[in-house]
């Protein structure tokens, strides 16, 4: 009995075995052909560096969502984000506008990610390993964000996961998009740096408030430049708006932050805003030293929900 058995299951048994070794060798064929260096604009980057120097603090947080912290090996410490303070941990890079060459070459890294404020060491740094900048387009600031994701994602055979997380946040902002249109409220940003103010719209570095979050512009004639609109509190007695969104960037980066109580002027409080606890104090740290990462957008985000809640 038993061997009339074993003479039906052998073939069966051996289909099995031969499936399986097909498979293992169509993996390992696939593993082959995944390219060892991907160039990204004239840039070749090794696939899966191991160690990753970054300035770049949303380039950071997406590294950090997409579980690959463990790669990163130095960082600008004393100028990172509250939310990305375990990273403090790291080697020290030099300061956010000035990276120390002597240190980041001792620490040989596989791969350098800046941002804008250390464009100028580019080619300096370029010397030590591949140095990437991944710039944001601040007039379609969500596809670039995008692009960026992915070029990490690609970079470091993330890409799957990179798209997914990028779904995922692409609903949310969808979301809040669809209830700040819906409520109508305009929205002004603006940013206090020791008594002085600058207004920002559409197409500004803080224009993702507008332009990919959905909420109206108290003023559409905001000039769009780096350090902002200079204004006043007059200027925004004078637009009024719904909800004023509040950068203190001297919280981000230090200095005398008792001139920046927006809130408790008296032309503010009789605005819509005032009147209706919508002066809203964003998170510093996030919108003046981050932005264009994975977990600094959904930050931004929660920020300004606050707005319609």
């Amino acid at each position: 009995m038993f061997k009339k058995i074993f003479k039906y299951l052998l073939p069966a048994l051996l289909l099995v075995v031969l499936v399986a070794c097909g498979e293992k060798k169509t993996e390992k064929k696939a593993e082959a052909t995944k390219p060892s260096e991907i160039t990204v604009g004239d840039i070749k980057i090794t696939v899966n560096p191991k160690k990753v120097v970054v300035f770049d603090n949303g380039a950071l947080d997406t590294l950090d969502a997409l579980g690959l912290g463990e790669k990163v090996i130095g960082a600008p410490v004393k100028n990172l984000p509250a939310y990305l303070k375990k990273y403090k941990k790291v080697e020290n890079a030099g300061g956010i506008k000035e990276p120390d060459l002597e240190k980041i070459n001792q620490l040989k890294p596989d791969l350098i990610l800046i941002s804008g404020r250390q464009q100028d060491f580019q080619e300096k740094l370029s010397k030590i390993a591949p140095t990437l900048f991944l710039s944001l387009d601040e007039k379609d600031v969500w596809a670039s964000t995008k692009e960026n994701i992915l070029t990490l994602g690609k970079i470091f055979d993330k890409e799957k996961l990179a798209k997914e997380k990028i779904d995922s946040l692409e609903e949310n902002i969808l979301k809040v998009k669809k209830e700040a249109e819906a409520s109508k409220k305009t929205a002004l940003v603006v940013m206090a740096n020791e008594g002085q103010l600058s207004a920002f719209g559409s197409g500004s570095r803080f224009g993702i408030i507008n332009d990919v979050f959905g909420f109206a512009p108290a003023d559409k004639e905001i000039k769009s430049s780096t350090h902002g609109q200079g204004v006043n509190y007059e200027y925004i007695s004078q637009k009024n708006p719904d909800l004023l969104f509040i950068v203190d960037r001297t919280k981000a980066i230090g200095g005398d932050s008792s001139k920046n109580n927006i809130a408790d002027n008296a032309l503010v409080k009789e605005t819509n805003a005032g009147k209706n606890g919508g002066v809203i104090e964003l998170q510093a740290d996030v919108w003046y030293l981050s932005g264009g990462g994975l977990e600094s957008t959904q930050l931004m985000l929660d920020d300004v929900e606050k707005g319609l809640k």
